[in-house]
């Protein structure tokens, strides 16, 4: 309400309700209404179309946003539980090869001592003890041999005990870290489903990572040798409706799960670039769908993060270069000036970052 309407709160209105409001006195004849209605359609058209261009509303966004985060923080728990059993399987393995030269050599001592004390063609040790003169100490001597000789024996069968119980063990934890891997692939499945989701409904408006909060990218497939081996263009393309070769989609959800979440198009046709080999993709650096003018203050920042993430992440992903802002990256000569653009946003690349992959 008006200050003025709040005084006059609660009060009869004293005008004539009969009689037509000043505005719509013009217009109270049957043709006068007709044309208040087109009026009012054009006016509404009118005001329609000076307003701002603003992106589709992605439904579910932040659905998609937090099942990704869950995904993530799911995928990270189980690969920290697998580190953790394989960690216990080699303390268990360290364990166990350790018993195995303990119980080598107390069976060897027990052995001497049996040879000592029971033996009918070894009795070197017994006549030693028998040529003390001393009966007692006689005694004595072959108590002390006899309780060492249990002694070790009983060391021994313990350690065989828990030679056994270890091997047990290693045994289920073989079964477990099988089971871990099993989890941890299908987590992982998941989340890169998760990664792709969001690519595929537009992106969103996350800022992404600093530099100092970059995430290592997972290393891309390599065959035996290390080298990468050739792909063809035979995975969809979540952004355009295209194909991606294996390698491009990976970079494509590690940067999704690395928090680079932001509209992207990858796959388009034609003869030129890598582009129509599904061997790219175009990052956008603004907060809504599409591509928009030159990038400066925040979607700046995050398009800079961005490419210095995939520069850090070559090797790893398989990075062949970059173009970002005027520039070209590639990992024969770092950073150099870019004058392949045509004076606008999208050609120049301050819109948006190129990456192509090998």
């Amino acid at each position: 309400m008006t200050p003025d309407r709040h005084l006059r709160a609660g009060r009869p209105n004293r005008r004539d309700r009969s009689a037509p409001l000043p505005f719509f006195a013009a217009f109270s004849t049957p043709s006068a209404r007709l044309r208040l209605v087109v009026i009012t359609i054009v006016a509404a058209a009118l005001v329609l179309a000076v307003q701002p261009a603003t992106a589709d509303p992605v439904e579910g966004e932040s659905d998609l946003g937090g099942d990704l985060a869950t995904a993530i923080e799911d995928y990270v728990a189980a690969e920290e539980d697998l580190a953790t059993a394989e960690q216990r399987q080699d303390e268990i393995a360290d364990s166990i090869a350790a018993s195995k030269k303990e119980i080598k050599v107390l069976t060897a001592e027990v052995n001497d001592f049996a040879e000592v004390v029971y033996s009918n063609t070894s009795l070197t040790s017994v006549a030693a003890v028998l040529a003390t003169g001393s009966p007692d100490v006689a005694i004595d001597g072959f108590t002390v041999v006899s309780y060492l000789g249990e002694q070790s024996g009983r060391k021994l069968a313990d350690l065989k005990q828990s030679k056994l119980n270890l091997e047990a063990e290693e045994q289920g934890l073989e079964d477990a870290i099988a089971a871990a891997e099993k989890a941890l692939d299908d987590l992982r499945t998941a989340r890169d489903s998760a990664a792709t989701a969001i690519a595929a409904n537009g992106g969103n408006a996350t800022p992404g990572p600093a530099p100092g909060d970059f995430r290592a990218a997972d290393p891309a497939p390599r065959n035996s040798d290390g080298s990468l081996p050739y792909e063809s263009c035979s995975i969809g393309d979540p952004t355009t409706g295209g194909c991606l070769t294996p390698r491009t989609m990976h970079a494509l959800q590690q940067a999704q799960i690395s928090g680079f979440q932001r509209y992207v198009a990858c796959y388009r046709g034609g003869t030129f670039g890598e582009h129509p080999l599904g061997r790219a993709c175009d990052f956008s650096v603004q907060s809504s769908r599409g591509f928009g003018g030159v990038a400066t203050g925040e979607e700046k920042a995050y398009g800079d993060n961005l490419a210095a993430w995939f520069v850090e992440n070559a090797g790893a992903l398989g990075v062949m270069y970059v173009i970002w802002y005027n520039q070209y990256w590639d990992p024969a000569q770092g950073w150099i000036a870019y004058n392949g653009g045509g004076g606008d946003p999208s050609s120049d690349h301050t819109n948006h970052i190129h990456l192509s992959m090998r």
